[in-house]
């Protein structure tokens, strides 16, 4: 055996001349694959004037000095080119890109994240936030037709929602909130929540608006017209109201709600 078996750095050999050439060179690989880190994985044409110590990942169609090494490493080291050749599990660092890349066998792909514990992008994830995101966008695409969004929850007296928030305070919250129901709520603190409107899971999902009483009727102004209320103590019982934006009215009769 000449070579080592992951890395390809010549041995020295019982008795071998200028030992020092062979052990510069395993340096050299050394130097050229370990703690991997490359300018760039888009060029198939070498750089005119590469600096010592340039590592580019091949991109496919090489032409030039890295024809015939699609996918390899090449180090510009002393004056020349050399190739590396990646096995499975390898990672390197994209310095124009700040990513990982992982060499799955056959090609370089997104570093693997199946079952990681954290996953931060823009962002620093916890052992709450598991998963988090600073964006101003994020894009969910289908894969060739429909695409679907499930929030899972353990049993049904749990919460499956999803959270809006203002300075990390919640001002809204949609979702199945310790019932089959589906809920939307609302607060102005983040500490009280009000329910604006249910979707009843046992009655085939009939909208049910929340009730008050008379003296408990939200301002109708602040309401805004066209609000809805179930008024549990009308005169003459319960009914249905609505605002005009000035005053609560019976949506039997439309006088005012007494």
């Amino acid at each position: 055996m000449s070579d080592t078996t992951n890395l390809a750095m010549p041995f020295i050999e019982a008795a071998q001349a200028q030992k020092h050439v062979t052990h510069n060179e395993a340096l050299q690989v050394l130097d050229a694959i370990v703690m991997l880190s490359v300018l760039d994985r888009d060029l198939s044409t070498p750089p005119s004037t590469p600096a010592d110590g340039d590592r580019y990942l091949i991109a496919e169609s090489a032409t030039g000095d890295w024809s015939g090494h699609d996918g390899k490493i090449a180090a510009w080291q002393d004056g020349a080119w050399t190739f590396h050749t990646p096995k499975e599990g390898w990672f390197v660092w994209l310095a124009d890109e700040d990513i990982f890349l992982v060499f799955n066998g056959a090609s370089w792909t997104g570093a693997a994240t199946q079952n990681a514990l954290h996953l931060g992008v823009n962002a620093t994830a916890d052992d709450t936030n598991r998963l988090a995101v600073a964006s101003d966008a994020i894009l969910l695409n289908h894969a060739g037709s429909g695409v679907q969004v499930k929030v899972n929850r353990n049993s049904a007296g749990d919460t499956a929602s999803f959270l809006f928030q203002t300075g990390f305070s919640g001002r809204a919250e949609i979702g199945c909130l310790g019932n089959d129901d589906f809920v939307f709520k609302t607060s102005p603190d983040g500490a009280a929540f009000s329910t604006g409107l249910t979707l009843v899971s046992a009655a085939s999902g009939v909208p049910r608006i929340p009730g008050f009483t008379v003296a408990g009727l939200p301002g109708a102004s602040a309401a805004g017209a066209g609000a809805l209320s179930f008024v549990l103590d009308a005169s003459g019982g319960a009914v249905l109201a609505f605002s005009d934006g000035s005053v609560w009215r019976r949506c039997d009769d439309r006088t005012e709600v007494t």
